[in-house]
């Protein structure tokens, strides 16, 4: 009696959760074996794997795939560093570790449109902070069009994600850090054991499993990024910096091909499932290694 009682405070939750989360990816998975757009008048036509096909000759969608994957692979190695160092400095702290830790969580709090918005003034070329300190110091003559070249945009939003998301990482292992027994540093201080083989043979072993849910979190977000790069280029300059889930937007609502925006949206989600799994099985094969 009391377990249908206590799952009866779980059906409201479990009702909002289908509705909300539950039904759009069964309709986007739906939709996208189907011809559904403004040239077929919105009727749905069965297409089978036709939208998949069309996926593989798309150019545009190989360079929007690439340019999510530079951006996911460099951000989150960066993240998952001064994750890492930071992690390590503030765990040898005692008394301000707590303070340290809430100043270095605001960027992680800020709403990411915010935080877009705030980078955008950073590296504007007119009067942005960053070209009025490099030409201060000498270091440019002329204002740097930071998030209007090609070659600097990527970037530009690259070092505003580092900035919002390093603080995630930084938490989960500071977690991880806090979770370790501190004997197990003491017995390989007794054994003559370093810093170098403390970190090797007690910190990184022990950190593993926080270390993969840290790198799931960000490669997902990572890669589904959208509101950073919409506020701040647009997805330009000239599709320099337009990840798939820009173009799989416009697709959606400047194209109005729903069949084929539904199977570009669905084909990352299969890719970040894969690049789960064979993460998983990595960690689960190095962790049983050293323990």
């Amino acid at each position: 009696m009391k377990r249908k009682s206590a799952a009866l405070w779980f059906l409201p939750a479990l009702v909002l959760l289908s509705i909300v989360v539950l039904y759009p990816v069964i309709r986007t998975l739906a939709l996208s074996f189907f011809h559904d757009s403004l040239a077929t008048g919105f009727r749905a036509e069965f297409a089978g794997l036709a939208n998949f096909r069309r996926l593989v000759f798309d150019s545009r969608f190989h360079s929007s795939l690439l340019t999510t994957t530079f951006f996911t692979v460099v951000s989150v190695a960066v993240e998952f560093l001064f994750g890492l160092l930071l992690a390590l400095s503030v765990d040898a702290l005692h008394g301000w570790r707590s303070l340290v830790r809430t100043i270095f969580l605001v960027p992680w709090t800020l709403p990411t449109a915010i935080i877009a918005v705030l980078w955008s003034w950073i590296f504007n070329d007119q009067y942005g902070v960053l070209n009025a300190v490099l030409m201060r110091m000498g270091l440019v003559e002329s204002p740097v069009t930071w998030l209007a070249a090609p070659s600097t945009a990527m970037f530009a939003i690259i070092a505003a994600d580092v900035w919002k998301s390093f603080p995630f990482v930084f938490i989960i292992l500071l977690a991880g850090l806090q979770n370790i027994p501190q004997d197990l540093y003491e017995a390989i201080q007794i054994d003559g054991g370093g810093r170098w083989a403390s970190f090797r043979y007690v910190t990184w072993p022990h950190l593993l499993p926080f270390v993969f849910v840290a790198l799931i979190f960000r490669l997902v977000q990572a890669f589904a990024v959208f509101d950073l790069v919409w506020v701040m280029t647009g997805g330009g300059p000239g599709g320099a910096t337009e990840t798939v889930s820009i173009y799989t937007y416009q697709t959606y609502m400047r194209y109005l091909d729903l069949g084929y925006g539904s199977a570009m949206a669905v084909t990352p989600v299969a890719i970040l499932a894969l690049l789960g799994i064979a993460l998983y099985r990595l960690v689960q094969m190095k962790y049983e290694e050293l323990f």
